[in-house]
């Protein structure tokens, strides 16, 4: 089902390198799409995906906050309808294995919408804290419009006050966190890891804002346990998807993106050893959903 497609670009040096693009075969030829930089040589470090695109950094943080811009107010609708609603008890299960204890400092990475922010609100709405101690989230994401999205979101939940949780808004990028060393208890981001550019910024990123002690849980779409399964879900979703984003929101582009990213990400045994590279210790991953969804979990020691 997939092949591999060797693209030549030269780095920094001007040496020629191989970059290796996992495609379905029924795909046309992946293109390269950066220009040459001013002394003549096609610089590889500034090259990115957009989905099976290959792209300048720039042009795909342009894309992106397009792509995310124009969803934003339908974005919870078509998680409902695109996960026949599975999306709710995945995060569920998500903040469940966090399980965030009163008076921590949580930080929730490409919030979006404030899909998990809700839950965590929830969850701590139900624990009680002899001592009442106050919790603080911090809700971050690159996309402003997507923000504004989530803060109206919150803000109508009954059970905000009973959480004791003060919330903060954050714009910005996951890549380049604005925020200091040692801060956050635990850091959290669901469905937002495979858009980025740099994975291991990311991760390098959660390792410094997290405390010693801290955890950090990712949720994002993986491989399916049975490889037919896989066959038929990647062929399936590069047809079906789109075609339901456009008739739903006239949008057909940014679904066919949303799928080549999650079919782009690495498999969750290769994002285990990027964790642990970032300096996480214990890291481990479980599966939901027969393996289409993982939860990634990692502690920082020191």
């Amino acid at each position: 089902m997939f092949s591999k497609i060797t693209l030549l670009v030269k780095n920094t040096h001007g040496i020629a390198v191989k970059s290796r693009v996992r495609c379905l075969r029924t795909q046309m030829p992946l293109v390269l799409q950066s220009k040459d930089s001013p002394d003549g040589e096609n610089r590889a470090d500034n090259l990115t995906h957009f989905g099976y695109q290959i792209v300048s950094k720039e042009e795909k943080n342009k894309k992106s906050l397009k792509v995310f811009e124009d969803i934003s107010q339908s974005y919870d609708f078509m998680n409902d309808v695109l996960s026949l609603g599975l999306h709710r008890m995945w995060r569920n299960i998500f903040v469940e294995e966090l399980g965030p204890k009163p008076g921590s400092k949580l930080l929730d990475v490409a919030g979006g919408t404030g899909e998990i922010a809700v839950r965590l609100l929830n969850y701590l709405s139900n624990t009680q804290s002899v001592n009442k101690k106050q919790t603080h989230l911090t809700i971050s994401d690159i996309n402003q419009h997507m923000l504004n999205a989530g803060k109206a979101k919150i803000e109508r939940l009954p059970y905000r006050d009973k959480a004791n949780c003060v919330v903060d808004w954050v714009c910005a990028d996951a890549e380049n966190l604005q925020f200091e060393d040692n801060t956050f208890t635990a850091y959290t981001m669901g469905f937002g890891i495979k858009y980025c550019s740099h994975i291991d910024k990311v991760l390098s990123e959660a390792y410094r804002v997290l405390a010693p002690g801290g955890r950090f849980l990712c949720l994002e779409f993986s491989h399916l346990t049975n490889e037919t399964l896989q066959k038929i879900f990647n062929t399936l979703s590069l047809t079906v998807i789109p075609a339901i984003g456009q008739l739903l929101t006239g949008q057909t582009d940014i679904y066919k993106y949303l799928v080549e990213s999650i079919q782009l990400f690495p498999h969750k045994d290769e994002f285990v050893r990027m964790i642990r590279s970032a300096g996480f210790s214990h890291v481990t991953y479980r599966d939901l959903s027969l393996g289409l969804i993982s939860i990634h979990s990692g502690f920082k020691l020191k």
